[in-house]
């Protein structure tokens, strides 16, 4: 079993700024891809940032120049550092990461999600 617990969000002002982690525990082979998503009361869940194990990073049109999304591998943790926030950014926010795990000798990829902070930004 694989659990993603997510820390940092809260309440900020507009322009100013937070930083999200999420750390990824249990019986991880690998880790392929991390990222995060926000869903905003009333609205789809979307995607923000993505980071894979290799190449380069991909970021919604809406939090470029803004956000940037980062790794540590050898914690299997993420980042997420959200500057100039906007009061629509404000969303709960969602860790999300493509794991391989090996048990009883299968392997098996799938997605896991953590729980979700809650990210919210004054005007």
């Amino acid at each position: 079993q694989v659990q993603l617990v997510e820390s940092g969000g809260g309440l900020v002002q507009a322009g100013g700024s937070l930083r999200l982690s999420c750390a990824a525990s249990g019986s991880i082979f690998s880790i392929n891809a991390m990222g995060w998503y926000r869903q905003a009361p009333g609205k789809q869940r979307e995607l923000v940032a993505a980071i894979p194990s290799g190449g380069s990073t991909n970021y919604a049109d809406s939090v470029k120049a803004r956000f940037t999304i980062s790794r540590d591998s050898a914690k299997n943790t993420v980042y997420l550092q959200m500057n100039s926030l906007k009061p629509e950014d404000t969303a709960v926010y969602f860790c999300n990461a493509r794991v391989t795990t090996v048990q009883d000798m299968r392997v098996m990829t799938r997605e896991y999600w953590g729980q979700g902070t809650q990210v919210t930004v004054s005007s």
